[in-house]
Parts: C-alpha cells; structure tokens; sequence
C-alpha cells in the first residue's frame, strides 16, 4: 500500500525537507475483526438487492463506483448497528429510510 502526500514534506528555513512523522495508511489499521467485516460486507451486498435497493442505485447514479457503493452501504449498516446497540433502540425501518434520503 502506497500512503504518500503532500504532508510528508515541511518548508524550513525555505528549503522543502522531509517530515519527521511519517505518512499514516487509511482505512482499517492490522487488527481489525475479520469476521466483523464479513458480516457487514455480506449484509451491504444482500441490502443492496433488497430493502436498500434504491439507495445503492441512487449511489452508483451520482457516479460511485459498485464497489465503492457497498463499502459506503456496509459502513452506513454499521454505523446504524452501533447507534442502536448504544442506545438500545428497536430496528425501525421507517427511520432508517428517511436518513438515508
């Protein structure tokens, strides 16, 4: 993996010198929970032909790619997953729908 930028690099005295911190790699970090992941992906891919069907259409509309709309589907489950275990809410389908539009 590649994490290169433009922050890698700091003006001193008018000269470009390399940073002393390096460059961070985005995305998951090495000891992330595998089967998490699983779960979530598989959700996304079997949401995206059922109840959020119209939601991974209009994504792929504006110019996402497939792949990069089921990552953006899968973190949107997680995300709603987390929300309701931390406040020990109820599914409600109807709310989810109207977040997403």
């Amino acid at each position: 993996m590649v994490t290169r930028g433009s922050a890698q690099y700091e003006i001193v005295s008018g000269r470009v010198k390399r940073a002393k911190k390096g460059a961070l790699p985005r995305g998951l970090n090495l000891n992330y929970n595998r089967v998490l992941k699983d779960v979530f992906k598989g959700a996304a891919a079997t949401a995206a032909r059922g109840p959020l069907k119209e939601y991974y259409e209009v994504l792929v509309a504006r110019g996402l790619s497939s792949n990069l709309a089921l990552v953006t589907l899968a973190r949107k489950i997680s995300a709603a997953t987390l929300a309701l275990w931390k406040k020990g809410e109820l599914y409600d389908k109807a709310r989810l729908i109207k977040q997403m539009g």
